[in-house]
């Protein structure tokens, strides 16, 4: 088939990923013409093939990329992993061409309320509180974007909500096309390989308040405020004591609460999460439920019951009194710091932390503060073990090691009762493993391990 018969006047499908194929079912079921382009079908880790499988009659372009091509098309729908400089899509910008993600075409697609969760960390636990929220009170919500579900896939299926989690690579794009609930959580280094600055990151996750009619700020931290003129409505969440309108924490008769306003909503030690950020992570679920109108009994319902991710803080074992810690999903440093504070008794030492992998050019020295407060020794991973070692070696004891296995048996040597080993890389793990997920898994599977060896208390 010639290129001529590929581009007559159509939308451009850019990434043959997991978005891009349901970009494409989407376009499809609106009989919408598209075609899938791809600029280095080489390297590409997804798999043509699958492509090729669901859309038989779509090919795959890969150029050239000339005027021609670029006259026959009106749109290109990137995937969130695409790079936005790469020459492709530079050649289109000159060319007029507009340059979307899926959210836009998400948001042209839906009429129910959409809620929309950003942030450097806990988007992912605040995203799938507000989901459990709106199933406790019977409410059909569709829940998806940067977590499980492609948002596209959500589409046509009756949702009278939905819950989406947003990353910066998402919001890029994002010209905020329809209304919505946005929430904003907090924002630390992250992606600074993909974005070059924390100026550029901070200004990706800001596109979050485009079309916001009520927004969900956090108070302790300033940056997640709109950053010029909004005309959207404020709602803060924090841990100090909040406004009449704002969520916060009280206290009454030594007893720490869950307050809107001055009005306590159930006491801190009935979260079922644990840890300072999981406080924060519960306040501003409930802020942004508030917003969306969910009933407040079916939220503090699911506070109370609610267990957590897989990999995020997650509980694996106690052994000889020492609890093992699976946050493989601390890619970055504000996760990995917030996971330390968490599980810290601050009196003594008593983290015994896994960390490196592969850097996204953050700078780690902000770690140094909360390690030399709470960690007794560092057992380091990856690519980035040899700076974390000249970094931290000075403050605590640190050690190199090849394997996440070796780091669990070491751990568990050098760990006394009540210390936690907590696996919160502050990484990427792509110089080792598949993704997160599969870092996990290795972990658990070795700590596990010791429990098969007659070790578990």
């Amino acid at each position: 088939m010639q290129a001529e018969e590929h581009i007559s006047k159509m939308i451009a499908i850019l990434g043959t990923g997991i978005t891009g194929i349901s970009v494409a079912k989407f376009l499809l079921s609106r009989n919408l013409d598209f075609i899938f382009v791809n600029t280095c079908p080489k390297k590409s880790s997804s798999s043509p093939d699958r492509v090729t499988e669901l859309f038989p009659t779509h090919d795959i372009f890969c150029g050239p990329f000339d005027d021609y091509f670029f006259q026959k098309i009106h749109t290109i729908v990137v995937s969130p992993g695409v790079p936005r400089d790469i020459p492709l899509l530079l050649s289109a910008r000159e060319h007029f061409v507009r340059i979307i993600g899926d959210l836009e075409l998400f948001f042209k697609a839906v009429s129910s309320p959409i809620v929309t969760i950003t942030g450097a960390n806990g988007k992912s636990t605040v995203t799938s509180l507000v989901g459990a929220m709106a199933e406790q009170a019977s409410i059909k919500v569709g829940i998806g974007g940067n977590i499980g579900t492609p948002m596209l896939d959500l589409v046509g299926k009756n949702f009278k909500l939905y819950v989406l989690e947003l990353s910066s690579f998402q919001l890029e794009l994002f010209e905020g096309t329809g209304e919505h609930i946005c929430g904003f959580l907090n924002i630390s280094p992250d992606h600074l390989d993909r974005h070059g600055s924390m100026e550029n990151y901070l200004a990706a996750k800001q596109h979050i308040f485009l079309g916001a009619k009520q927004a969900v700020v956090n108070r302790d931290d300033p940056l997640t405020f709109p950053q010029g003129l909004t005309c959207c409505d404020l709602v803060t969440f924090g841990t100090d004591e909040p406004r009449a309108t704002d969520f916060g924490v009280i206290s009454h008769n030594d007893i720490r609460w869950l307050a809107l306003g001055k009005q306590r909503l159930m006491p801190v030690c009935d979260l079922s999460l644990k840890g300072t950020h999981n406080i924060s992570n519960a306040l501003a679920a409930l802020a942004l439920g508030h917003c969306a109108g969910l009933p407040m009994e079916s939220m503090l319902s699911t506070l109370r019951h609610f267990r957590g991710l897989p990999h995020r803080c997650e509980e694996i074992a106690c052994i000889n009194n020492i609890l093992y810690i699976d946050d493989s999903k601390a890619t970055n440093i504000g996760a990995a710091c917030a996971a330390i504070e968490g599980f810290s008794q601050f009196q003594k030492r008593n983290i015994l932390l896994i960390a490196g992998g592969r850097t996204k050019n953050i700078d780690f020295s902000s770690l140094i503060k909360m390690v030399s407060k709470a960690v007794k020794h560092c057992f380091l991973l990856g690519e980035i073990a040899d700076e974390l070692h000249n970094l931290l070696g000075g403050v605590i004891p640190v050690s190199r090691h090849s394997s996440i296995e070796a780091c669990v048996v070491e751990a568990s040597k050098i760990g006394c009762a009540g210390d936690v080993v907590l696996l919160s890389p502050a990484c990427a793990s792509f110089d080792m493993f598949e993704n997160y997920i599969e870092r996990g898994l290795h972990f658990q599977a070795a700590v596990n391990s010791l429990s098969e060896n007659g070790r578990a208390s």
